[in-house]
């Protein structure tokens, strides 16, 4: 809005410099020129003000994702980001962190920053359907996959894009931000529950394809940003004492994994970008995940009687 704004100024500027230099080559009556001058201020002001004004009309005519519409979006106030806090406030937890790690990415290798963030906000609605089947929701150690076999386990976490998808053609979120939802797992093999089945009894055939998602490999760098800031955000949340060196070598692994099982070859993210954006993921998750001092226990009783005694002396 400050940009269109200041376009405004800049045409009524341009118009009254125009005005009044025609009206002195012509030798126009002053006042005329005055006039003729301020109704090109105006102009530039109400040229401003219409372009603001009709944006949703512009958007929703000819399906544009602006940056204001973006802005809107990433708003936590948005319906739908409100039902994911109240159904799953450990998905909307992560997904928050994921958008803070996909701009900076973005930031570092000079890609659509707001889009990546807005679209990691909403990439994960879909586990709103059974919040309590993944991990980040469950309170309890009570894991409700322990009571079903992994097949069921992979076709309810897989499932999660497929009702994400659904969330947000009723919330009528662009295509531009459905992408993220689509193409946040590709599709990558849910290698827990797969390992699970194959050393359960009877199961010499497994199918992996029951155990990959369905969804499009990434065919952005945006949307393979989230990819990656997803896993990791993840993979780091559940280490155990991180560290500097511990995070730098599994963001290392995870990126390797991803590059290696093709779920990148789709989008045009460069070896170059590639390591910018490691150091990139470092950097945010070194400031999130970063090691804190131990600090002593105080026995408050002893504290208080130290001070009286102080005191009575």
């Amino acid at each position: 809005r400050g940009n269109i704004f200041a376009s405004g100024i800049v045409v009524s500027l341009a118009s009254l410099i125009t005005i009044v230099g025609i009206g002195l080559i012509n030798s126009n009556e002053v006042t005329k020129v005055l006039t003729f001058g301020f109704y090109g201020v105006l102009n530039g002001v109400f040229c401003s003000i219409l372009t603001v004004g009709s944006l949703p009309l512009w958007e929703s005519l000819f399906n544009i994702v602006t940056p204001l519409k973006l802005l809107e979006l990433s708003n936590p106030n948005h319906p739908l980001l409100k039902k994911l806090l109240i159904e799953a406030p450990g998905t909307y937890h992560h997904s928050i962190i994921v958008g803070n790690l996909s701009e900076a990415a973005a930031n570092a290798v000079g890609a659509n920053a707001l889009l990546a963030r807005t679209g990691a906000f909403y990439h994960d609605v879909g586990k709103i359907a059974r919040p309590y089947f993944f991990k980040e929701n469950q309170l309890t150690s009570e894991n409700p996959h322990d009571k079903i076999n992994p097949t069921l386990s992979s076709l309810i976490i897989t499932g999660h894009v497929k009702e994400g998808m659904e969330l947000a053609k009723k919330y009528k979120l662009p295509m531009e931000v459905r992408n993220f939802i689509l193409e946040h797992h590709g599709n990558t093999l849910v290698a827990f529950f797969y390992h699970k089945a194959k050393t359960a009894e009877n199961s010499e055939e497994v199918d992996e394809n029951q155990f990959r998602y369905s969804g499009i490999k990434p065919q952005s760098k945006e949307t393979a940003i989230v990819m990656l800031a997803d896993s990791i955000e993840a993979a780091v949340r559940s280490m155990s004492s991180p560290n500097k060196d511990k995070i730098e070598k599994l963001i290392h692994k995870i990126m390797k994994d991803k590059l290696e099982d093709g779920q990148l070859e789709e989008c045009d993210i460069t070896l170059k970008e590639f390591e910018i954006l490691k150091k990139a993921f470092l950097q945010v998750l070194l400031g999130i995940f970063h090691e804190r001092i131990e600090y002593p226990e105080i026995n408050t009783k002893e504290l208080k009687g130290r001070r009286a005694y102080e005191s009575s002396n």
